[in-house]
């Protein structure tokens, strides 16, 4: 029944966890959350309807909180991750990347999509980030410097976001890898078909199916490998790619290579120094 005395799309966000990722066949949210955001208990309680069902079944746990800022603020979010809300807002779309899973899978993501604690939130927009990130480059990185969690890997922004050593493309091969990317995710989206979500795809390309999308993959990968100035055959060997790039972070730690991937967003001498990597909670 829709209720007409708010705008309750305002609050209730489509909620996205990491199987929406894996498993659904357009890598959309299939649940609802209420988000006050940091709108007072006043402005928060011109929803009446949202925020009844808040005090309803949130609050009495969190009167029973220890921490004293989840008892006061029992209608938002314990930790709101307000830097993360002020990069994506500035977006017309922004990445995401689930936190545990058989492979590193990214998507994108719409505006109003609420990410939950399992999914990584990436502040890029451009199908160039897209592309590096979906890349076998990034994906060994992560392999390598990511954790596991019951035989899972476990992506971190501290340990694999913030150490990968992004290349710095000319404009010919930023747009090469643009498209590249593009065309990495109309074949994901062939390969779903509405009815396969995208582990089930990527063990299905494993054991020989899905050719075009293999076809897209390597195409990504070489485009990804020349950004680097690397041959396209080393783009997944990981004895080729993890030594390559670890030095190539040295490098850029040490101040012996200008390092600015992301143009005027910053000029680190690492990406940890770039906020661009968020876990909601």
């Amino acid at each position: 029944m829709r209720r007409e005395e708010a705008d309750y799309a305002a609050v209730v966000r489509p909620y996205l966890i990491g199987d929406d990722i894996a498993e659904d066949p357009q890598q959309r949210p299939r649940r609802w959350i209420i988000d006050f955001g940091a709108r007072s208990l006043e402005e928060s309680a011109e929803y009446p309807a949202a925020l009844g069902i808040v005090r309803e079944r949130v609050k009495p746990e969190r009167d029973a909180n220890a921490d004293a800022g989840f008892r006061t603020s029992w209608w938002r979010f314990g930790r709101a991750r307000g830097e993360m809300r002020d990069a994506v807002a500035a977006l017309d779309r922004y990445l995401a990347v689930g936190a545990t899973g058989k492979r590193t899978l990214s998507i994108w993501c719409e505006r109003q999509w609420c990410p939950s604690n399992l999914v990584y939130v990436i502040a890029l927009d451009d199908d160039t980030a897209f592309g590096v990130l979906t890349s076998s480059v990034h994906r060994l990185w992560a392999a390598r410097r990511g954790s596991t969690l019951e035989g899972r890997l476990r992506y971190t922004n501290t340990t694999v976001f913030d150490t990968f050593p992004w290349p710095s493309p000319d404009d010919e091969q930023r747009e090469h890898i643009a498209a590249a990317a593009r065309s990495v995710v109309a074949e994901r989206t062939r390969a779903c078909d509405g009815r396969r979500g995208l582990t089930d795809v990527y063990n299905l390309l494993d054991d020989g199916g899905f050719r075009d999308l293999a076809a897209t993959h390597r195409e990504l990968d070489a485009a990804v490998a020349a950004a680097y100035g690397w041959p396209a055959h080393v783009a997944d060997d990981p004895y080729e790619v993890v030594p390559r790039l670890m030095e190539l972070n040295a490098d850029i730690a040490a101040g012996r290579r200008t390092y600015a991937p992301f143009g005027n967003r910053g000029q680190a001498a690492t990406a940890r120094e770039l906020p661009l990597a968020y876990r909601s909670d």
